[in-house]
C-alpha cells in the first residue's frame, strides 16, 4: 500500500477561505480559494457567517485535492491556520452558532476596553502579553453573552462553546467530537496566561466568562483528531494548528531568536522570535506565543496593523479606482512620488504602536493636482510606513537593529511595495520563493506531528529566497516619514474631537 505523499493546509483568512496541497519538498501542488461575505451591520462592526466560513473551507479543501489529481487517502495530514481573535459561540447540542462571528477588526466593544484600561491594563498585559483592545476575543465573547437572549444562562449550563476560527473548523471537521484550540490562538483571547500557559481564572471572572465555555488548549503540532468519513470521504489526521501570523513565522523558518517576518494580508503583522522567555513590551507591542512543539514553548513580539492589503480592497470596492487589486502597482508606478498626499487607513482604528481605537481613516495634502495615481501610491506607502512604525518599536524592545525583514502574504508580489518597504526601513527585504508561508507553516506543523517531515532541520533546508530588495541610496525617507507622522497625528486628532 502506498504511503500518503502530501499535506493539506486549510488557510482560513479574513476575506477568503483557501486550501493548499503541499508536497514533501514544501512545494505548492494545488490551490483553491473562495471569498465569502463581509458583513458591516453598523459603523465599526464587522461580522462573518460562521456557517459560510465552514462550508467555503470544506469546499476549497475538496477542490484543492481534486485539482491536484489526488484522493483524500493521499493526504498524510491536515494543518489549520486561521484569522485570529475572531469569535464564534455555538450551541454544543445543535452545532449552530448563536450569533455571527465577531471579526478581529470589530470595534463594538471599544468603550468596554477603554473603561478597563486604567484599572486593569497593567495586570492584563503582564498576564497575557496583550494590550487591552477590542481586537482581542475576551470582550467579544462578553458582548455575545450579554446581548444574545439566553446565551449567558446557556453558557453557565454548559450548552455553549466558544472558539476562534481554528476551533470552529476543528469541531466541524471532527463532527463535534473535539472542542480544542492550540496555544497560539488561546494566547490571542486576552484570557490566557502566557506564563502558566493556561486559562486565567482571574481574567475569566473579570470578563464574566464561564470556564465551561472554553476549549481545551493543545500544542501547535500534535494529533487533535481525524476528519469524519463524511468529510473529504476519508479519515485524515488533523495534526497542526496555529494562528495565521504564528504559522507564517514558522513557515518563514524564523526559528532563531531575533529573526523577523512581516505578513502582508488584510492587515500586516510583524513578529520577532524572542525564544523561550517572554518579554513584556515597553513600546506598545504585544507578546504572544509563537508555537509549542514537543513541550517547548517559543514566544514572539508582535506588532499588529489592522489595515494593510485591505486599503487596496477599499480603493477597488469603495472608491472604484481599481477594477482589480493587482492593478495598483502599475497605477502607482505612473507617478514618481505621492504628490504630497498621505493616506492613514485607520478604518478600524489604529493598531500597534498607537492603539487608538477611535482614530479614523485620514487623507492629507490633497490639491487640485492630486490624481488617482497619487492615491494609489499613497496607499502602498501607508502599508510600508505602518510597518516601519512597528519595526522601530521592535528594535527598541529587543535592543537590536533589524537588518533583514522576511516578507510573505499576497501583497508581496508587488515589487514596488517591496522596494518602498526596503527604502522606508533602510533594511533589506527578503521575499521567499514560496510566499504562501502561512499555509506552509500549518503544513509543516501537521507534517512534523505525523512524521511526514522528520524534524525542523529537514524543513529549514527547503526555505529559498526569491528576491532581495535593498534600500535605494537616493530615496529621501526622512521627508516621507515626516509627512506620515503629520497625517497620523491628524487621524488621532479626528478621534479626540469626537
Amino acid at each position: 500500500m502506498n504511503q500518503p505523499r502530501y499535506i493539506l493546509a486549510l488557510d482560513q483568512g479574513t476575506t477568503s477561505s483557501r486550501a493548499i496541497v503541499f508536497s514533501k519538498d514544501g512545494a505548492i501542488v494545488s490551490v483553491a480559494q473562495k471569498e465569502f461575505l463581509q458583513l458591516f451591520p453598523q459603523p465599526g462592526w464587522v461580522e462573518h457567517d460562521p456557517v459560510e466560513i465552514w462550508t467555503s473551507q470544506v469546499t476549497v479543501a475538496t477542490e484543492a485535492i481534486l485539482k491536484a489529481g489526488l484522493k483524500p487517502a493521499d493526504i498524510a495530514g491536515l494543518g489549520i491556520t486561521n484569522q485570529r481573535e475572531t469569535t464564534v459561540v455555538w450551541d454544543r447540542r445543535t452545532g449552530k452558532p448563536v450569533f455571527n462571528a465577531i471579526v478581529w477588526q470589530d470595534r463594538r466593544t471599544a468603550s468596554t476596553c477603554d473603561a478597563l484600561k486604567e484599572r486593569h491594563g497593567k495586570n492584563i498585559q503582564e498576564k497575557t502579553g496583550l494590550i487591552i483592545d477590542a481586537y482581542f476575543s475576551a470582550t467579544k465573547i462578553k458582548w455575545i453573552l450579554d446581548n444574545v437572549p439566553g446565551a449567558r444562562q446557556n453558557a453557565l449550563d454548559g450548552h455553549l462553546a466558544f472558539g476562534t476560527i481554528d476551533c470552529w473548523l476543528l469541531w466541524n471537521l471532527t463532527g463535534g467530537k473535539v472542542h480544542a484550540t492550540d496555544i497560539t490562538n488561546a494566547s490571542r483571547t486576552m484570557l490566557f496566561n502566557i506564563h502558566s500557559t493556561s486559562w486565567d481564572e482571574e481574567l475569566l471572572e473579570l470578563f464574566g466568562i464561564p470556564n465551561q465555555l472554553l476549549p481545551e488548549v493543545r500544542s501547535s503540532s500534535e494529533l487533535y483528531g481525524e476528519t469524519t468519513g463524511q468529510i473529504l470521504s476519508a479519515k485524515i489526521p488533523i495534526a497542526g494548528i496555529a494562528g495565521d501570523q504564528q504559522a507564517a513565522l514558522f513557515g518563514q523558518m524564523c526559528t532563531e531568536i531575533g529573526m523577523v517576518k512581516n505578513t502582508y494580508g488584510t492587515g500586516c503583522f510583524m513578529l520577532m522570535n524572542i525564544g523561550q522567555t517572554p518579554i513584556i513590551s515597553k513600546n506598545s507591542l504585544v507578546t504572544t506565543i509563537a508555537w509549542k512543539i514537543n513541550d517547548k514553548v517559543v514566544y514572539a513580539l508582535e506588532g499588529s496593523i489592522f489595515i494593510g492589503g485591505a486599503v487596496v480592497q477599499w480603493l477597488r470596492d469603495g472608491l472604484g479606482i481599481l477594477s482589480n487589486s493587482s492593478e495598483i502597482e502599475s497605477l502607482a508606478n505612473k507617478v514618481s512620488d505621492n504628490g504630497g498626499i498621505y493616506l492613514v487607513p485607520a478604518f478600524a482604528g489604529l493598531g500597534a504602536p498607537h492603539w487608538n481605537q477611535h482614530a479614523r481613516g485620514t487623507i492629507t495634502g490633497i490639491t487640485r493636482g492630486t490624481t488617482r495615481e497619487h492615491l494609489a501610491r499613497a496607499a502602498l506607502e501607508s502599508i510600508a510606513l505602518q510597518t516601519r512604525d512597528v519595526l522601530m518599536c521592535m528594535e527598541a524592545d529587543s535592543g537590536a537593529a533589524i537588518k533583514e525583514l522576511r516578507v510573505d502574504g499576497g501583497a508581496t508580489v508587488d515589487d514596488l511595495l517591496m522596494q518602498l518597504q526596503a527604502n522606508i526601513l533602510g533594511a533589506k527585504v527578503v521575499r521567499p520563493k514560496v510566499t504562501e508561508t502561512t499555509a506552509l507553516g500549518a503544513a509543516y506543523l501537521a507534517g512534523l506531528a505525523v512524521g511526514f517531515w522528520e524534524n525542523i532541520d529537514e524543513i529549514k533546508s527547503q526555505w529559498k529566497m526569491d528576491n532581495c530588495f535593498d534600500p535605494e541610496n537616493d530615496f529621501d525617507k526622512n521627508k516621507i516619514i515626516k509627512g506620515w507622522n503629520r497625517a497620523v497625528k491628524a487621524a488621532k486628532a479626528w478621534a479626540d474631537d469626537e
